[in-house]
């Protein structure tokens, strides 16, 4: 990887494995918090569906359990590495991360609701290395752009860089197709370019650039028309209400059935009668607000924003620029998708098909968050060593 090339780590940087108490544990309880939350709403979400196929009603609530242990386990392992291990891995992490999405496009890659996103396993198990390429992004583009004065602002040669590393996996992920997930990447990457300091001029041009390459894409037949329709289905619900403005309308009927204190666990009628596709998912903040009502969502994204604020603060009190930008690119990436999330279950933001960070079911997008959890610890320890 000729693009990645790991420098030196500042003075002052913890080299050490952090130990549990050395965890930001606000952040962790908070995240572990919503995990348990997610596990709630997915078992309710599929209960009804699981029971009428004459398997246990908690299939899906208890497998959502247990990769939130698995994800705590990779948090663990995380933060245990030394800040230089972190840097030192960046290439292996990247190059793994290409060849997942290249063997997803390959014989051995399988298609789910029209993306070939998936590697099938053994004993009924799947893996999304997209998901894994959000974090080899970050920590990658990371890389690049803090090997230089942090006193100097990024050149037109390092912001060429950190856009090759990303460009390469958003491309792969847009063959899939999935959209959702290369716009998630590619606002993450411009956040961390503007958190690194580069200059206004270079920023609007690459934001010109974006909008012509997104044109093209459309203009060259790169996404699906089924995709293009669920992007502009939220700029005329009513004409798509049948088609593809259905799920995001019964999601916002769902929402509003909830009222203040939601209908009980278990207990909604869109949720219960099955009137919400892929509730479990993409749409399990609708399960949320049709069954927890106003002050269960309330409590959600009071979760949600514990883990923003921690991660924040971990960012701001890095001691070198590696792992500020990286503690910034993990926050970018929550806060982003989870704020696009819920904005297509209400119908504000086109349907992109991301999931809710610790809440939506999947075992791919569930281990990558914990690892970016594990990351913001283990800059969290290098800071506190130093205080």
């Amino acid at each position: 990887m000729t693009l990645l090339r790991t420098a030196p780590p500042s003075r002052g940087t913890r080299v050490a494995p952090p130990r549990l108490r050395a965890w930001d544990w606000p952040l962790v309880l908070a995240a572990v918090s919503l995990s348990i939350l997610g596990a709630a709403l997915v078992w309710s979400a599929t209960a009804a569906e699981v029971a009428a196929a004459g398997r246990w009603e908690g299939t899906y609530g208890l497998r959502h359990a247990v990769n939130l242990g698995i994800g705590l386990v990779l948090c663990w392992t995380v933060s245990r590495l030394g800040h230089r291990a972190i840097r030192r891995t960046t290439p292996l992490l990247y190059g793994a991360s290409l060849v997942g999405l290249l063997l997803v496009l390959s014989p051995v890659g399988s298609t789910i609701n029209g993306a070939q996103a998936w590697i099938r396993l053994p004993a009924g198990f799947s893996v999304q290395p997209s998901e894994f390429a959000k974090v080899s992004v970050i920590v990658a583009v990371a890389l690049v752009l803090s090997d230089r004065d942090r006193r100097e602002a990024p050149d037109v040669r390092t912001v060429g860089r950190a856009l090759a590393i990303a460009a390469v996996p958003a491309g792969l992920v847009l063959l899939q197709p999935d959209l959702g997930t290369v716009l998630v990447i590619g606002a993450i990457v411009a956040g961390m370019l503007a958190l690194a300091g580069v200059r206004a001029l270079h920023l609007l041009a690459l934001a010109v650039a974006a909008v012509a390459a997104v044109a093209a894409a459309f203009a060259l037949g790169l996404v699906d028309q089924y995709q293009v329709d669920r992007l502009t289905a939220f700029a005329r619900p009513e004409e798509g209400a049948r088609t593809f403005g259905y799920n995001t309308q019964q999601a916002r009927i769902a929402i509003g059935a909830g009222g203040v204190l939601g209908q009980g666990l278990g207990q909604g009628s869109q949720t219960q009668g099955g009137f919400v596709p892929f509730n479990h998912t993409d749409f399990v903040f609708s399960v949320a607000g049709e069954e927890l009502g106003f002050v269960g969502v309330c409590v959600l994204l009071g979760l949600l924003a514990v883990v923003l604020w921690r991660g924040l603060t971990i960012a701001l009190r890095a001691r070198d620029l590696f792992g500020r930008l990286v503690a910034s690119g993990v926050v970018l990436w929550i806060g982003l998708q989870s704020f696009e999330n819920i904005g297509m279950n209400l119908g504000i933001m086109p349907v992109t098909g991301v999931p809710l960070p610790f809440v939506s079911y999947g075992g791919s997008s569930m281990f990558a968050v914990w690892i970016g959890i594990g990351l913001l610890l283990n800059v969290h320890a290098g800071a506190t060593a130093d205080d």
